[in-house]
């Protein structure tokens, strides 16, 4: 599906001011497909088309299951603002901080979780999740900047997964959109909750 300016799901301003396309100085061969351009200090910088288009997926994915069926993790504290907000107007369940391991897998464990879809803001800090959900066989979306692997993951959404502002933006988007295809926004009707309280200053 190509976006072209009109069909972004945010306008292109928006995403630029957020810095969601500014990748980091190491890349990975598994994340070339998402690479833009090269800037000269040696920054990498992701395709934003690209970007758009893979949260759009993520975003319909999520739409499949039911809040209590979807698990976000951040072990990163620059996603903690921005996934708890996310939970509270998704009704999802959420970790922000460290995901004690085993509650996906271990029925014993009085904090024993069962969910059938887990989206984590960067497949390194939150490594323990994804393993969990890939011995029982639960799909994995992860948001991967320019320096991830993305071995064992079911759909990648390329972003910066380090800055407040892009991850608040990103959060925002999913969560108007997963409201919407839940028939709980209209199609052009804006959310009640604003940007802000996904993303910091």
């Amino acid at each position: 599906m190509s976006a072209n300016e009109g069909s972004f799901l945010v306008s292109q301003e928006m995403y630029l001011k957020s810095g969601i396309h500014i990748g980091t100085k190491f890349r990975t061969r598994y994340m070339d497909a998402f690479i833009y351009k090269t800037r000269p200090d040696g920054l990498s910088v992701l395709n934003l088309q690209k970007i758009d288009e893979r949260i759009r997926m993520a975003a319909n994915m999520l739409s499949k299951y039911e809040p209590q069926d979807i698990l976000i993790a951040s072990r990163r504290e620059n996603g903690w603002k921005a996934v708890k907000a996310f939970g509270r107007h998704t009704g999802t369940r959420t970790f922000a901080g460290r995901y004690p391991p085993g509650i996906l897998t271990n029925p014993k464990l009085d904090n024993y979780l069962e969910v059938k879809l887990v989206l984590v803001t960067d497949s390194w800090p939150d490594r323990n999740v994804i393993r969990d959900s890939v011995q029982i066989g639960i799909p994995v979306i992860a948001l991967c900047d320019t320096n991830n692997q993305s071995n064992e993951i079911d759909l990648v959404v390329p972003c910066n997964n380090k800055g407040k502002k892009s991850l608040g933006i990103l959060f925002y988007i999913l969560a108007r959109e997963y409201q919407r295809s839940r028939g709980l926004l209209g199609k052009d009707e804006e959310p009640k909750f604003t940007l802000e309280e996904f993303t910091e200053e």
